[in-house]
């Protein structure tokens, strides 16, 4: 079950959604082309970063101040 967001999130979606339109010229199919574009983008970049941390480090498992040689 996906949470209802509260009424000044929805208002912020609002608005947010407005700007990326208004950044598109007005046309909301290229606002959702480039949010799908900087979504795909996002991704790609969480993934490469989570094969660069160790699971132990991602999980906190480490003590603070250790690092690993790579």
């Amino acid at each position: 079950m996906t949470p209802k967001p509260t009424r000044s999130a929805a208002f912020d979606l609002e608005a947010a959604a407005d700007q990326a339109i208004a950044a598109c010229g007005g046309d909301a199919r290229e606002a959702l082309r480039a949010l799908l574009v900087a979504i795909d983008f996002l991704e790609a970049e969480a993934d490469e970063l989570r094969t660069k941390v160790s699971r132990g480090y991602a999980r906190g498992w480490l003590p603070r101040g250790a690092r690993t040689q790579g």
